[in-house]
């Protein structure tokens, strides 16, 4: 496919691991009498812009599902250590252009809402100099508080200027306001590529947050205030809500 009157390609991604500690084979959990991967893609393929989805997993019977299901996919090395490495070396096979886009969609978001990915992507567009997109919502003081949530400050122009695992910004009453990130990201190609080729930085390995290898590096995150909220799912109790969450959108 060919770029479009000066927009990119964008093409997104799906990492489904078969190994997890918490929920093993996660992406074939069966969620409405489909696995997990399909409605993930489903989701995905929503999207007004992207212009071709793909599952990269590291296991043969993902795979053999997918085909199953007329998912394209491919298959990645087992030895990733992280999500971002496996849709780097699923952008090889695919021999994307450098300016192309690349989107890391989570594989545990089966009720993820395909605007927030519209939304994502709309920087690419409007924008230059755009070389890494990721979104975040506003959230109370007591969210704020997990560690579990990430919270991110942000620039005047919209650019992040810090992640952490604590309340930040800090304030006398703890009342914020907070912008709690939201871990999907679209990378162009090349960014991506120095990314995944970098060491862990100082930061990085002190927060537990790899998107700070590339702040410490001097790249640029663009970070897009959406009102959409994701619900992953991280242990198989998380599958009733999600189940919850797909029948109500079909009423």
């Amino acid at each position: 496919m060919t770029e479009d009157h000066g927009s990119p390609v964008f093409t997104g991604i799906i990492p489904a691991r078969y190994a997890s500690t918490r929920f093993p084979g996660k992406p074939l959990a069966d969620i409405l009498g489909k696995p997990m991967f399909w409605h993930v893609y489903q989701r995905a393929v929503q999207c007004s812009l992207l212009h071709r989805v793909y599952l990269a997993t590291d296991d043969e019977r993902i795979y053999r599902a997918a085909g199953e299901l007329e998912v394209p996919a491919l298959m990645t090395s087992p030895e990733h250590h992280s999500g971002t490495d496996r849709i780097m070396e699923a952008a090889r096979q695919l021999g994307l252009a450098r300016q192309s886009v690349v989107v890391n969609i989570q594989g545990d978001e089966p009720a993820l809402e395909p605007k927030i990915l519209d939304q994502l992507l709309k920087p690419f567009v409007s924008a230059t100099g755009v070389c890494v997109t990721t979104p975040a919502r506003w959230i109370d003081s007591l969210e704020a508080k997990s560690h579990n949530t990430v919270k991110v400050v942000i620039s005047q122009s919209g650019r992040a200027l810090y992640f952490s695992r604590n309340p930040i910004p800090w304030s006398h009453d703890g009342s914020g306001p907070f912008l709690g990130h939201i871990g999907l990201y679209a990378y162009r190609y090349d960014t991506l590529e120095k990314f995944q080729q970098m060491k862990q930085s100082f930061l990085e390995q002190t927060e537990k947050l790899e998107q700070l290898r590339l702040l410490e590096a001097g790249i640029p995150i663009d970070v897009v205030v959406t009102r959409y909220t994701c619900h992953g799912v991280d242990v198989p109790e998380d599958i009733s809500r999600t189940v919850q969450l797909l029948q109500e959108r079909q009423k």
